[in-house]
């Protein structure tokens, strides 16, 4: 089995605009958090770093599966 190129070209670019999405969205997270109720900043939070850590994972483990070929 090979790897796939069009696979290994998307994970690179996206390793490039991940940290751009996570400063544009910590910024505005930072800016509108005051605004709004406490259920809202606790959800507003949450989603944030369980988007964060999935996206993390999944380049992490798709550089590691598509260049080990698993």
């Amino acid at each position: 089995v090979l790897s796939s190129l069009p696979l290994q070209v998307m994970l690179y670019f996206n390793v490039y605009y991940f940290p751009v999405w996570f400063l544009a969205e910590g910024i505005m997270l930072h800016l509108k958090y005051h605004m709004l109720p406490w259920h809202y900043q606790f959800l507003l939070v949450t989603a944030f770093l369980i988007l964060s850590l999935t996206e993390g994972s999944r380049l992490y483990l798709g550089y590691l599966g598509n260049l080990q070929e698993r």
